[in-house]
């Protein structure tokens, strides 16, 4: 499996339990389960709370939808141009997104 950047026709509701509301999101990211540890492990400690700030008690896991936010896209990014040595082009452009743990 591969990561994946997705266009949804309609949108994709994800929920957002700190806000205590449901995210659209027409774009997402679907990325591999094993990636996705390792992206959460290489980032920073700021990187993190920001993103249990947006999943709070989110399981990581295959089939999960997560919020993402500026600082996970650029983690993503910089995971794979680093450690993949690939350049994902369209992820790394500010707008909302989901992820899709595959």
């Amino acid at each position: 499996m591969e990561l994946r950047i997705v266009y949804e026709s309609k949108p994709i509701n994800v929920s957002h339990d700190t806000y205590r509301r449901e995210c659209r999101y027409t774009r997402g990211i679907h990325i591999p389960f094993e990636d996705f540890v390792e992206i959460l492990n290489d980032m920073s400690h700021d990187i993190k709370l920001y993103f249990d700030f947006h999943n709070p008690g989110k399981q990581i896991a295959p089939g999960t939808y997560l919020n993402g936010h500026s600082g996970l896209e650029r983690s993503i990014a910089s995971y794979y141009q680093n450690r993949k040595n690939t350049c994902i082009d369209g992820i790394n452009t500010g707008k909302d997104f989901y992820v899709k743990i595959i």
